[in-house]
């Protein structure tokens, strides 16, 4: 118990851990971008949990991604974009049905699925072609994602099956210092995650329901 307790002050001494400010946010954005372009993964905290980030389309970084989170390869990873304009670099296509959606829930808690363009890493459909993106609701990560400018994976902090994180010290007992940076934004509130609805299919079909209640 001593021993977990000392590893664990140590590794929060050493990592790159930055307190969220409006004041420090452009300085704490392009500290990411720059851990981001060198395949680095951040921890940032979104309306809900912290969730982990690298750059969708570096296939190295979310191969790494996945190992870290020992997740399947066959689960897709969520993505999150600061607008429209930066979707249209991973989805093929934005058919009408997905618009009407957009318009009236994003920014938010809605997370939509699209044909991928092709080259979008296999390994971030989890193979099937698909991509599942959102633009989230009032937070840190809101924030990033627009400072950003390019698409970036939110998938929850922590290993697959265990509880998601809601403060850095929790994403530092699940990863230690596998993590490059985490950006502290406090405990997060938690809640129901972002509902999910396939696009790619006629009527839209909703896979998963959460904070948002959609018809049908």
């Amino acid at each position: 118990m001593l021993f977990s307790c000392l590893r664990f002050i140590v590794l929060k001494l050493i990592m790159l851990i930055l307190p969220f400010t409006e004041r420090d946010a452009d300085g704490i954005f392009k500290r990411s971008s720059e851990i981001l372009k060198d395949s680095g993964i951040i921890a940032y905290p979104t309306e809900s949990f912290y969730a982990l980030g690298v750059l969708a389309m570096d296939e190295n970084a979310v191969k790494k991604l996945y190992e870290l989170k020992q997740r399947p390869a066959d689960k897709p990873l969520p993505i999150i974009v600061g607008d429209v304009d930066s979707l249209a670099s991973i989805a093929k296509s934005i058919p009408a049905r997905a618009e009407a959606l957009i318009r009236k829930y994003w920014p938010g808690p809605l997370t939509i699925i699209f044909e991928a363009k092709a080259d979008v890493p296999v390994l971030l459909t989890g193979g099937r072609g698909k991509v599942a993106a959102r633009v989230p609701g009032e937070s840190v990560a809101l924030h990033l994602a627009r400072a950003l400018n390019i698409p970036i994976t939110s998938t929850s902090a922590n290993p697959s099956g265990r509880p998601p994180a809601e403060d850095t010290d929790a994403v530092i007992n699940y990863f230690g210092n596998a993590v490059d940076l985490i950006i502290d934004g406090g405990k997060t509130p938690g809640g129901k995650p972002s509902t999910i609805v396939d696009v790619t299919v006629t009527p839209p079909k909703i896979l998963r329901k959460g904070s948002i209640v959609l018809p049908g």
